[in-house]
């Protein structure tokens, strides 16, 4: 049975797997303390809510859940390809990358420094890099301070959202990016051995090779269990959510 299957890892520590165009070191200097992921209420003084093109925002609408972290952005090499939720991601868009919020969200991002704000639609999932919350479109990038530096620490409120935030879904863990397709191929054996019970796919993406665990019934309790267990020694696991 998958529950059964052996806690002992993989292999190494959990490394970092960096998405293309390559995201530069989130600034602030080699004394800067990592940055952090924080649940936070919202505040009294929250900014006027807003709409973009395409995004209507309901001036009522109170804010479901938010967190603090740092942003960065993905644009060219993904430009033209098919977002998570099955549309073609265009970077010129309002859009934005998470792995946990359901598909389709609608969410206010506010650069924390410079109070600049936009709010985008959840199409897409990542960042795949560890310590990051989001991935903006392009557009969304220039929009709050992110496009030049290239990351910025924000805040992330969820306005509108077609599904439960903290319960429910569909999960699974993906692991990546590796550059030799050998390597890929040699840690799904490896899994699907270790758990028996899962549907482990490879696939290749823009960035490298690719490793997907599903659980049955894409169970987020079991699925976080495999996410607990498995470290590897090149690129990075993550917990995802698929819908």
């Amino acid at each position: 049975m998958l529950l059964a299957a052996s806690s002992c890892a993989c292999g190494g520590k959990k490394n970092t797997a960096y998405r293309v165009p390559p995201a530069p070191p989130i600034a602030g200097g080699a004394g800067e303390l990592p940055p952090t992921r924080i649940i936070v209420p919202a505040e009294a003084d929250e900014p006027e809510k807003q709409s973009v093109p395409g995004i209507h925002v309901d001036p009522n609408s109170p804010i479901l859940w938010s967190e603090v972290g740092y942003a960065s952005w993905y644009g060219p090499n993904y430009h033209g390809r098919k977002a998570a939720n099955g549309e073609i991601y265009d970077q010129h868009q309002m859009t934005a990358a998470h792995n946990t919020l359901p598909l389709n969200s609608i969410v206010r991002v506010i650069n924390v420094k410079t109070g600049q704000s936009t709010v985008v639609r959840i199409t897409d999932r990542g960042p795949f890099i560890v310590d990051r919350i989001i991935d903006l479109s392009k557009a969304a990038a220039k929009e709050v301070g992110v496009y030049l530096p290239g990351t910025a620490k924000v805040r992330v409120e969820v306005l509108e959202t077609p599904r439960p935030i903290e319960s429910g879904g569909r999960w699974c863990v993906q692991i990546g990016a590796m550059q030799e397709q050998a390597a890929a191929q040699e840690l799904k054996n490896r899994l699907l051995q270790r758990y028996s019970d899962a549907d482990v796919i490879k696939f290749k993406g823009p960035t490298g090779y690719w490793v997907r665990i599903r659980v049955p019934k894409d169970d987020k309790e079991m699925t976080r269990q495999v996410f607990d267990q498995t470290e590897v020694y090149e690129g990075g696991v993550f917990m995802v959510r698929l819908d």
